[in-house]
């Protein structure tokens, strides 16, 4: 008698239509980030130095970022936002102008992409854009392979749900494997490193800006 197969608790064939081309090239209407951090910083009347004594940032790095020669990951952008007191996504998609967002699954606009070096880390497609005065961003994020990455760090909390690939997760010192149908909610204030186990992964992530 042939064992009977289990049933996915999820079915995640669903969910490759609803990603579309996550790689697809950034929107060009879409200010860079370095660009969107330069001129906050300048809003504020920040120096270079300055913005490194604050953040720890080395001031070679942070003139890369602004140049778009350098493309920061998350925690980086969060940590800059705190610093300039700007909102995390005025800088990661922009700032709304309506009281709700209605995003269609061919709408999602690929907003960035982190690097280190020559090698992509993620790339963001963005949910919500448009609402005004939001304390949360909501994003698709192809996840690539990061073995030897550092830990973030920085104020939030953050929901990821695997919609496909294996995501290998390091965590307050703990290891996970989550597969698609699987999350995770944490304080963003634990150390954490998120990539691709093998290839590429695709998460949604929901990040609460503090």
């Amino acid at each position: 008698m042939n064992p009977k197969k289990e049933t996915p608790h999820i079915n995640v064939d669903y969910f490759s239509d609803l990603t579309g081309d996550v790689t697809g090239p950034v929107e060009s209407n879409v200010e860079a980030i370095g660009e969107k951090i330069r001129s906050l910083r300048e809003e504020k009347g920040i120096s270079l130095e300055e913005l490194s004594n604050i953040t720890g940032f080395d001031v070679e790095s942070l003139a890369k970022i602004e140049k778009n020669e350098l493309q920061p990951q998350l925690g980086t952008i969060m940590r800059l936002s705190k610093a300039l007191d700007g909102a995390f996504s005025r800088l990661v998609s922009g700032t709304g102008t309506k009281l709700y967002s209605v995003t269609r699954k061919n709408e999602a606009k690929t907003i960035s992409r982190s690097a280190t070096g020559a090698k992509q880390l993620y790339t963001y497609k963005s949910l919500a854009p448009e609402v005004k005065g939001r304390h949360m961003e909501a994003m698709i994020v192809q996840l690539e392979e990061n073995p030897d990455g550092p830990a973030s760090v920085h104020n939030g909390e953050e929901f990821i749900f695997v919609l496909s690939g294996i995501v290998s997760l390091e965590i307050g010192g703990d290891h996970f494997e989550l597969e698609p149908g699987d999350s995770v909610y944490y304080l963003s204030t634990t150390p954490h490193l998120i990539a691709a186990k093998k290839d590429q992964a695709t998460i949604v992530a929901v990040i609460y800006d503090e």
